[in-house]
Parts: C-alpha cells; sequence; structure tokens
C-alpha cells in the first residue's frame, strides 16, 4: 500500500509541473489543459489520500459529480 502513495505522490508532483511549463506556452486551449490536469490531480488526491476508493459508490459518484459540474462551470465562464 505504501508504494501505492509514494507513486500517485511522484504523479502529482509530475502533473503539477507539466501544468508549469504548459503555462508558459501561447495557445487557446492552454487553460483547458490545465484544469484537465487539475481534474486528474484532484482524482488522485480524493481517492488515494483521502482513502475515498473504498468509500461507499454514492461518495465516489459525488465527487466525480462535483468535479464535472466544476469544471463545465468554470469552461462555460
Amino acid at each position: 500500500m505504501k508504494k501505492h502513495i509514494i507513486i500517485t505522490y511522484v504523479l502529482l508532483i509530475v502533473l503539477t509541473i507539466v501544468s508549469g511549463l504548459t503555462y508558459s506556452v501561447v495557445d487557446n486551449n492552454i487553460p483547458s489543459i490545465i484544469l484537465l490536469l487539475s481534474a486528474l490531480k484532484f482524482i488522485g488526491v480524493s481517492f488515494y489520500f483521502m482513502d475515498l476508493k473504498k468509500a461507499h459508490i454514492f461518495w465516489k459518484s459525488a465527487v466525480i459529480c462535483y468535479l464535472t459540474i466544476l469544471l463545465i462551470v468554470v469552461l462555460i465562464i
């Protein structure tokens, strides 16, 4: 179990570095890419560090629905 946490932690660091590097590129789709990377980090933190992967299906679907609604609202604005 400890190995999975370390792999998730390293993956979160890599996603953060990739987000920072993509910010410097001038393109119209960069905010969408950064939001997608943020969503992946959110899922990583919520499922592995908050032990949501062992939770009831209601809580898993609630987190995924919240994330989906949040991304849609931010992309519309």
